[in-house]
């Protein structure tokens, strides 16, 4: 879990920055945080996180909020622990075929 958060953590700044840039750029057409290449580099460094992810066996289910499944057996039942951006550790789970609406506690 400590180099998901890491990875969050920077999918969270990119997506900021990513937000305020492309704003600017079709409100006034400059931004402080760059201009259009600026852009195609923080999608595709985006890119490259959304993939570890995957390369990770971890289920990138949304980036805003970013929500994170990793896919377990409890009791038998396949299940998803469950994450999203704000909780403060991994601390619930869902069985695989409910989806966030079956979220229980650990």
């Amino acid at each position: 879990m400590p180099e998901a958060r890491a990875k969050v953590d920077e999918l969270i700044e990119l997506r900021a920055d990513l937000a305020e840039l492309g704003y600017d750029l079709k409100t006034s057409g400059i931004s402080p945080r760059g201009g259009l290449a600026d852009a195609k580099g923080l999608e595709a460094r985006m890119s490259e996180i959304v993939s570890w992810f995957a390369d990770q066996g971890i289920e990138l289910k949304g980036i805003a909020p970013v929500l994170i499944d990793f896919p377990a057996v409890r009791h038998g039942v396949s299940v998803r622990l469950c994450w999203i951006e704000g909780e403060a550790e991994l601390a619930w789970y869902h069985r695989s075929e409910l989806g966030f609406a079956g979220r229980r506690r650990l």
